[in-house]
């Protein structure tokens, strides 16, 4: 500690927030009380080539010790090193933060980043999970909690949130997003915003967020990861650009670009994308990073002829960071003195970052204090915090003649299958520091629950690949005269994320048959869904009477499905994707286009399978609960507006039921005729709410331009006519009203 504090001195020294009585006067960008735009150009002008370069350098260290690698210290101390990933822990980033700030010529600070996207020790519920929550504080709650804990390690820079809005699940990465609304994907995206960054990123316990990937990565052909995309600039704009304009809103201080090829350009090339939309058309004022060598990448993409091709590339187009690959230092020199990169586009880049730099604080506290490690991360609070998100984030599919909640003095429960064993699969994929040894199972969490004359009874059954013959008769063998069997299912954390894309959606391994087989019990049976995307699941909605979609839930997620499943409480979450029938329904999402031909029950020539249902097993918004709500006096007011007016929304929600719940009002709206189509239904409002038996409540929401336009060829307008009005529990939602905008 004592070192520490001379290493703090030290630099305070250095930046002037101690400067010396030597009648010099300070430089600018020593000084704390200048504002970083002009701190960032004085200290800009001061440097070489090769350390501006530096600053758009980002390395990684190692991802499973959060050390920095052999050569980190001399680049630091050469000013070449402007930011790391993976490089944490006070040891780790002080030593390497020291060489920066004090051996350097100018002092500038080393930018530590992390993949923090759903908690950094404290495991939250995958994004996906997060987002089925329906509630945008519980995200921001959750978002503030893990960047508290990332920065006690020495962290500033998260690369999260991702808001690409997916609608194929067959794409491993929809778990890290918040599904296919963008409506919804904007809410969340500007709430996990303000989670990590705070009123000010440069305080204690805050991190500059990082909205990814710029742009249309959620839109794989085929659900096929880092695949090409080829989106229209309707859809561009209305469905994909959104949730990235709510995060600029919010403030967002960094932007990443996707891996994919849009419309013929690799995103990381992207001009009219980046400096264009991104910064031209809103004012976007932070910088942009690369994804992992998605520079070096624009070879193979077949952009770039070469690595200075490349480089050049990426940096004219406005990509001011490189992450991992070192084009920019390597390639950057020869470039420059050619004519073929412009003194101006490096200037610029690095400009961006070191302004960052100022605005997140690193100058004046660059270090971290040892002690705060232990202090902060798996207190009781955020572990209160993970199980309440939890069990937000759970849905309620199926509860065929009110099996759950289940009686926690029940004689005998069968829980069967390795996911409700498994601490590591309740994490799910990108779980930062988290750790499987923290992680209650659901085994445990029922154990937790039961009452003590209840006999709990374990078989691991099934995982996601081979099981023997053996290991299912073992199975059945423990479900044998069982009160109830509970059976987890689904994916382990590794078959969804980064490169997890799949072709089926079908449970893996022999789960379907270990269900078939239990079913032949006769003794009811409960599944519980662990997994990151939506499955198919035809065959267990109709024969298995209870599912709950746990998705995967955390730290805290094991005890959070016991609680709901013996009644300690009261699932509410709603699904924020369509779950298709069958894996040849994808893409399929809520928010379509009519077509000539609507889907017919009776009429051949429509748009119809011949071989399966054209609905999805359960849509968008779906969600059920063991309360039961009603909906009435859908009233909006007034009749009619003009293009620039607002409309006002009521409707009242009672819970006709004997059991407190939630339920989540969702308002969708549909524009039926215009100079361009739009789709049948858009979300456009929702609140979710808790109501006691028998309490009725009036919901308010607020239609603006916001809601009512789209981005038309011509631009976003509000276009005169009928406006229909849904509202519900879900995209199915009943009540329907309509009012006028008029010319």
């Amino acid at each position: 500690m004592k070192n520490l504090k001379i290493s703090v001195l030290a630099a305070a020294l250095a930046f002037g927030a101690l400067a010396p009585a030597t009648g010099a006067e300070l430089p600018v960008y020593k000084d704390p009380a200048a504002a970083p735009a002009a701190r960032a150009a004085d200290l800009l002008g001061r440097m070489t080539t090769e350390e501006k370069l530096g600053q758009l350098q980002q390395l990684d260290g190692l991802w499973d010790t959060g050390a920095y690698r052999e050569e980190f210290p001399k680049l630091a101390r050469e000013g070449r090193l402007g930011s790391t990933l993976n490089v944490r822990t006070a040891p780790h980033a002080n030593a390497l933060q020291k060489e920066a700030v004090e051996n350097s010529r100018l002092g500038v600070p080393v930018l530590f980043a992390f993949d923090v996207i759903h908690g950094y020790r404290t495991i939250f519920p995958v994004p996906l999970a997060e987002s089925a929550q329906w509630d945008p504080a519980l995200a921001e709650r959750a978002a503030a909690a893990a960047a508290e804990e990332a920065y006690a390690v020495g962290l500033k820079w998260t690369f999260a949130p991702m808001v690409d809005i997916a609608r194929d699940p067959r794409w491993g990465r929809i778990v890290e997003g918040s599904g296919e609304d963008a409506y919804l994907g904007s809410k969340l995206a500007a709430a996990r915003v303000r989670g990590f960054q705070g009123a000010d990123f440069a305080a204690p316990g805050r991190l500059m967020a990082c909205a990814k990937h710029w742009a249309g990565y959620g839109a794989a052909e085929a659900g096929r990861d880092y695949n090409s995309t080829d989106i229209s600039p309707s859809a561009l704009r209305n469905v994909y650009f959104p949730p990235f304009k709510a995060a600029v809103d919010a403030g967002a201080a960094t932007f990443m670009t996707a891996f994919n090829d849009l419309n013929g350009v690799p995103s990381t090339a992207h001009k009219a994308n980046i400096a264009g939309v991104l910064r031209g058309e809103w004012g976007f004022k932070g910088f942009v990073v690369s994804d992992y060598t998605s520079v070096k990448e624009l070879i193979a993409h077949g952009l770039a002829a070469d690595d200075e091709d490349a480089a050049v590339k990426a940096l004219s187009a406005g990509v001011d960071m490189e992450m991992v690959s070192t084009l920019y230092r390597d390639k950057g020199p020869a470039a420059l003195a050619a004519g073929r990169l412009r003194a101006a586009d490096l200037d610029a880049s690095a400009l961006r970052v070191l302004e960052m730099k100022f605005r997140a604080g690193i100058f004046e506290h660059p270090y971290i204090d040892p002690a705060l490690e232990a202090k902060t991360l798996l207190t009781p609070e955020k572990l209160r915090l993970a199980l309440d998100a939890a069990l937000k984030s759970l849905v309620l599919l199926k509860n065929e003649g009110a099996l759950l909640p289940l009686d926690p003095g029940s004689r005998k429960v069968a829980v069967i299958g390795k996911l409700a064993d498994s601490r590591e699969d309740m994490l799910g994929s990108w779980a930062a520091d988290g750790k499987p040894a923290d992680a209650v199972t659901l085994l445990e969490g029922i154990k937790a629950v039961v009452s003590p004359g209840t006999r709990v009874v374990y078989s691991s059954g099934c995982y996601t690949g081979d099981a023997s013959e053996k290991e299912l008769k073992a199975a059945v063998s423990a479900a044998a005269g069982a009160d109830v069997i509970i059976v987890a299912v689904g994916e382990s954390a590794l078959m969804s994320g980064e490169a997890a894309s799949r072709v089926s959606l079908a449970l893996p391994g022999r789960q379907r048959e270990l269900l078939e087989r239990l079913k032949k019990t006769g003794r009811p049976v409960v599944a519980v869904l662990f997994n990151g995307r939506p499955l198919e699941l035809g065959w267990l909605d109709a024969n298995i009477p209870a599912i709950l979609e746990a998705w995967q839930p955390g730290t805290r997620g094991g005890l959070a499905v016991a609680q709901a499943l013996f009644g300690l409480a009261n699932p509410g979450g709603k699904l924020p994707v369509t779950f298709p029938r069958s894996v040849g329904q994808v893409p399929i999402y809520y928010a379509h286009r009519a077509t000539g031909r609507p889907t017919s029950l009776t009429e051949k020539y429509s748009s119809r399978y011949i071989d399966s249902s054209s609905t999805p097993l359960y849509p968008f918004g779906y969600g059920l609960s063991y309360s039961s709500f009603t909906f009435s006096n859908l009233l909006v007011s007034p009749a009619s507006i003009k293009p620039d007016g607002k409309a006002l929304v009521s409707v009242d929600v009672k819970n006709v039921s004997a059991r407190a719940g939630d339920e989540v009002a969702q308002l969708y709206i549909r524009d039926p005729a215009g100079s361009e189509t739009r789709p049948l239904r858009e979300l456009k409002g929702f609140e979710r709410v808790t109501l006691a038996p028998g309490e009725s409540r009036t919901l308010r929401f607020e239609l603006t331009p916001a809601e009512l336009g789209w981005h038309y060829a011509g631009g976003f307008a509000v276009e005169p006519g009928t406006f229909k009005v849904y509202v519900g529990s879900s995209s199915a939602a009943g009540l329907e009203v309509s009012f006028e905008v008029l010319p």
